[in-house]
């Protein structure tokens, strides 16, 4: 079973979310830091002050790794590619953006199910809240990358 798991998370919901299907879930693509090659995993993304930010609810997770190492340099897929820069935005400027992640639905959880699961909240936390663990979670701002 494990390696279906796999599969499904590593190729089958990647896949699906890449066609645009799925309300703010996308996938992501990144040069492995140690293989070289295209990682694709489905992140959720969230829209604020007419940004758009990626959250990494694991914390120092290998995508966040593989970001730092390809200097922001990713692709992110619905519906069409876009080429973007990640931009990691400091501890301090977090909470917003955390705080609009659990007061939105994403792919497979509403806000209050984030709250509780990825957040640790047992009731829907308000912006202090948010910067109390915002250090835990690495936010990325998604810009449209400039021709080189």
């Amino acid at each position: 079973m494990p390696d279906l798991w796999r599969w499904i998370r590593l190729k089958a919901i990647p896949a699906f979310t890449a066609l645009g299907l799925t309300r703010g879930t996308v996938t992501l693509e990144v040069v492995g830091r140690r293989s070289g090659k295209i990682i694709r995993l489905s992140v959720t993304q969230v829209r604020r002050g007419g940004k758009r930010y990626l959250v990494s609810l694991g914390g120092e997770s290998q995508w966040v790794q593989n970001v730092r190492a390809a200097s922001g340099e990713a692709v992110v897929v619905s519906g069409s590619r876009q080429a973007v820069e990640l931009v990691e935005i400091p501890v301090g400027e977090r909470a917003p953006v955390l705080f609009a992640y659990v007061n939105q639905r994403a792919f497979t959880h509403s806000g209050a199910q984030s709250a509780r699961h990825f957040f640790g909240f047992e009731t829907q936390p308000n912006l202090e809240d948010m910067a109390r663990v915002a250090e835990r979670y690495p936010v990325f701002e998604i810009r449209e990358r400039e021709a080189r």
